[in-house]
């Protein structure tokens, strides 16, 4: 029973769900049958939609493309016109700028650059779009006019404003640094900065747009006129100022300080002494005419007696030339630097207006005149110095050493400044030097030849055996040396081909001068030897030579001469100094002649009280009477000679006083007791004290 219960139950319990089931399957039915009704609506309300779209669509798509394409007809309308427009301002131009270029661009040089803009478009668009129209002659023609004008503006402005460096401002760029505590560099302006950017500016527009390089020309005309004025405005300065005055400007010494500066360059002027005098000597000593000599050293007599003087007025006028000679020498110099430092501040401009690739070029043809101008008077001194050579002149070696010296101190900062020229431009200056070398070594050569070969002429030696011309001109020109030694040394060694000169070119130069020194030296020695042999007198020839051999060593050894000639003769002062004592030594011998009578040769033995006989008492008297005249005939002629260094005077009177004095007092002890003579006053004329009082006046003219 049980389970037909469970079973009954289990049916029911599936009858109902089958019947919820089935109700539910009712509905879902139901629901479709009302989606399909709705589907089928909505379907008919798209198509509804869709039909009606498509009515639109055909109205107005029409309306859209008409629309767009009376758009694009006002595009093209717009651009036409403005395209005419554009045209139309083309054959405008020439009349719309006449005015402009026809005032040229003088003072609005932005405003006639824009005008000139417009043309040259104008002219691009004819030649593209209408080459035959007669408008592109017109703008063409207008083109060049305004290029003309724009290169005439180019050169008025150049020349307008242009002006030499005064001479001041040039002083105090060249010479500033000298004797300033703290070096400033001075700034050359050459053109007002407003004037200068519209030379660039119109310097680059022609570049770009003017395709000619005829303003190139002009700018190097133009500078290089005024670079040349400058530096003859210099040498003006110079004419009309004194050599002192012409050195430092007023805007260097208002900079200087209180406290002390560096030393000042020595001048060239240093050389006038040795000059006048080498000159006067050069062109009457080897003629055999009176010359002038060198002033006395210091430890010599004032009155360098025998040695000649020019007079006041011929002294005078040969300052005067001496003058003017060093202001032209310093003259010379100072345009060399000038041309330096005016070059380097025009290659400075130029970079700013010329292009780069002519500017080296340019610069090259901008420097020419001024540096000709340089070399040619050179070329002069050098012509000078040889003519003057052939007159035996031998002076103008002296003007050329301080012109060579700062050529070659100058020559790196040419060298710098023409790098990037031609080479005939950059060989200039080196050919200069060489031949200022080449002409001074000559000169060198035959002063040393011409100290040889001066002839000896007895009208032309000093009466009292002083210091003759030729050695005081000698020792003077030998001085000059010093303070030229390296200019000197390599004029010596430009005419050696030793490879010597080559790998030690300084301690070369040093030691060929030394030995050139030694050279004059030696052919002075030589000559003053042979001349001595004019003096008849032998005392007189060794007082001769005394005196010039001891002004050579005195000059030697006052300076740096006796240092500079041990370079390669390092006995010189000793040779010299046995040679003076040589020939005090053979001046000495003058007075045997006095001394010889007081000898005991020939005085006759005897004794105290002892009567002599009358040929005893006769020698006695004639050794007195000899010794007397020889005694008062030296001290009467060699009063009269001279010996100018008091040091060595004095020497040489206190040996012979002692000498003689010596002598004649043993000589009157032996004659005390011998009675030779009844007035004995007669022979014993002089005291050993007046004797030696005679002596004392020895080489005075005055006593």
């Amino acid at each position: 029973m049980i389970p037909t219960e469970e079973a009954s139950a289990r049916k029911r319990e599936i009858e109902e769900k089958l019947k919820q089931e089935q109700e539910t399957l009712s509905f879902i039915r139901e629901s479709l049958e009302k989606s399909d009704q709705l589907t089928k609506g909505m379907v008919s309300i798209l198509s509804s939609f869709e039909s009606r779209l498509m009515q639109l669509e055909n109205s107005i798509i029409p309306v859209h493309k008409q629309t767009e394409n009376l758009q694009r007809l006002q595009e093209n309308v717009d651009k036409t016109l403005s395209c005419m427009d554009h045209v139309i301002s083309y054959y405008h131009v020439a009349k719309d700028t006449d005015k402009i270029i026809r005032e040229g661009p003088a003072g609005r040089l932005d405003e006639y650059l824009s005008c000139i803009a417009k043309i040259q478009k104008a002219v691009e668009y004819f030649q593209d779009n209408n080459p035959d129209s007669p408008e592109l002659n017109t703008v063409k023609a207008r083109f060049e006019k305004g290029k003309e004008l724009l290169e005439a503006e180019f050169r008025s402005l150049l020349m307008r404003y242009s002006k030499p460096v005064p001479p001041i401002l040039i002083l105090d760029a060249i010479g500033g640094d000298e004797d300033m505590e703290v070096q400033e560099d001075v700034m050359l302006e050459h053109l007002p900065e407003a004037v200068l950017q519209d030379i660039i500016c119109i310097s680059a527009w022609l570049v770009e747009y003017g395709r000619n390089q005829d303003f190139m020309n002009v700018y190097f005309q133009v500078r290089s006129s005024q670079l040349d004025r400058s530096i003859k405005g210099l040498k003006e300065h110079f004419r009309k100022n004194s050599a002192t005055s012409a050195i430092h400007s007023p805007a260097v010494q208002a900079k200087r300080k209180e406290t002390p500066t560096k030393k000042a360059p020595k001048r060239p002027g240093t050389i006038r002494k040795a000059q006048n005098l080498l000159k006067q000597y050069s062109q009457h000593g080897l003629d055999g005419k009176k010359g002038s000599n060198l002033t006395p050293l210091e430890g010599f007599d004032h009155d360098l007696r025998g040695v000649k003087h020019l007079s006041d007025d011929k002294h005078g006028a040969a300052t005067g030339k001496d003058d003017v000679l060093d202001i032209e020498i310093d003259s010379y110099i100072h345009c060399i630097s000038a041309f330096v430092k005016l070059a380097q501040s025009e290659y400075a401009l130029l970079t700013e207006i010329i292009p780069e690739h002519h500017q080296k070029k340019t610069f090259d043809s901008l420097i020419q005149e001024a540096l000709d101008n340089l070399m040619l008077e050179g070329d002069n001194i050098v012509s000078a110095a040889r003519r003057a050579i052939v007159r035996h002149d031998y002076s103008a070696v002296l003007t050329i050493f301080p012109i060579l010296r700062h050529l070659k101190q100058t020559k790196p900062d040419f060298d710098v400044t023409l790098q990037g020229t031609a080479a005939s431009t950059k060989n200039k200056l080196p050919a200069l030097i060489t031949s200022m070398e080449t002409i001074g070594a000559k000169a060198l050569e035959e002063f040393a030849d011409s100290i040889k070969n001066d002839p000896d002429k007895e009208y032309n030696m000093p009466k009292d055996g002083t210091v003759h011309e030729l050695t005081s001109n000698a020792i003077l020109f030998l001085q000059q040396l010093l303070d030229f030694q390296e200019t000197a040394g390599a004029m010596l060694a430009s005419q050696e081909n030793s490879s010597s000169a080559n790998s030690y070119s300084s301690e070369f130069s040093r030691r060929l001068l030394s030995t050139y020194i030694y050279k004059v030296l030696g052919n002075l020695q030589l000559n003053l030897s042979n001349k001595a042999k004019v003096y008849e007198d032998p005392a007189l020839r060794a007082v001769f030579l005394h005196n010039n051999y001891n002004y050579i060593l005195k000059s030697l050894e006052k300076s740096e001469l006796i240092q500079l000639v041990a370079v390669t003769h390092k006995k010189v002062e000793s040779s010299y100094r046995e040679l003076i004592e040589q020939e005090i030594q053979n001046y000495q011998r003058s007075w045997l002649k006095v001394t010889e009578h007081l000898t005991e040769r020939n005085i006759p033995a005897f004794l105290p009280g002892t009567k002599l006989k009358d040929k005893e008492r006769q020698i006695i008297k004639d050794k007195f009477k000899g010794f007397n005249d020889g005694l008062e005939e030296l001290c009467k002629i060699q009063k009269g000679w001279a010996v100018p260094d008091k040091e060595q005077r004095d020497a040489i009177r206190h040996a012979q006083k002692r000498v003689v004095s010596e002598a004649y007092k043993a000589f009157l002890q032996r004659c005390a007791n011998i009675s030779f003579t009844k007035n004995p006053e007669k022979y014993r004329r002089y005291a050993p004290e007046q004797v030696e009082e005679m002596i004392d006046k020895l080489f005075d003219t005055s006593a």
